[in-house]
């Protein structure tokens, strides 16, 4: 990993059985910027965040996170020294209002346990006052001020993705990784949520890794772009870089301009 680097992966691997999801794979993260990965379905894009996330362990490699080797550490862990991320599949309590949902992001930065709270009630009470804070913050920055007592599970499908994108920065991370923040969107709701990626990055200066299909999303608020291909990368590079690789080209945006997605 180099200087400006605030996540590094070193030839990651995964195998399943005999199917090789990750081969060595190495890529560099850089600090304060907006990485996208790209490939097709099955290309090991998931794959590789699992292991940097800590649900998949590696068959060889490592992961470092500045500088700190995280490869075998567990979630929890990995959360607390500052890595969110965000599922495919929406992971929200749907019985738990809005405020629960981001309250449950902060569990990372909760120091007082349920003794703690018995024997130093002050001191519980003021943390919770802090949390609160914090993600009420949270709440007004994704306007989601008139949803807060809502549950989950009735709101759009759109908002929900909204929430769990709260929920993320709610454990105020370094690194946030987002596995297709804009899946099943339609164009209004991708518009705004490329506006909130943007902003938690350039506002709130946090790293982002990103796994997006739509490539006009991607070309638009990518700083690098890194190409899977059957668990391989086969290309990286900024986005013009990118666009020009004659694999990329041969691979996933072809000649035709009907596209828009890999």
């Amino acid at each position: 990993m180099d200087d400006v680097s605030i996540l590094g992966v070193a030839t990651l691997s995964k195998k399943f059985g005999g199917v090789t999801a990750v081969q060595d794979v190495s890529v560099d993260v850089p600090r304060g910027g907006i990485l996208s990965i790209i490939g097709p379905n099955g290309a090991g894009k998931t794959s590789l965040l699992n292991m940097i996330s800590g649900f998949y362990r590696p068959d060889t490699g490592r992961v470092v996170l500045e500088g700190q080797d995280i490869t075998q550490m567990k979630p929890s862990d990995i959360a607390a020294l500052g890595i969110a991320r965000t599922f495919q599949n929406i992971a929200l309590f749907s019985g738990l209002t809005v405020l629960d949902n981001l309250m449950l992001g902060r569990h990372v930065r909760m120091k007082a346990g349920v003794l703690s709270s018995v024997i130093y009630w002050g001191m519980a009470q003021k943390e919770d006052i802090a949390h609160r804070e914090a993600v009420e913050e949270i709440i007004e920055f994704l306007n989601l001020q008139d949803l807060r007592k809502q549950q989950s599970a009735s709101l759009s499908y759109g908002l929900r993705k909204r929430v769990e994108l709260g929920r993320a920065l709610a454990s105020e991370p370094k690194v946030l990784l987002l596995d297709e923040p804009m899946g099943g969107m339609n164009q209004d709701e991708k518009e705004d949520m490329a506006r909130y990626v943007l902003d938690v990055n350039q506002e709130r200066g946090v790293t982002v890794v990103l796994i997006e299909h739509d490539m006009g999303v991607v070309m638009d608020i990518s700083d690098k772009i890194v190409v899977l291909d059957r668990g391989r990368c086969i290309a990286t590079g900024t986005p013009d870089e990118v666009q020009r690789h004659p694999k990329v080209v041969e691979a996933y945006l072809g000649t035709s301009k009907s596209g828009g997605r890999l």
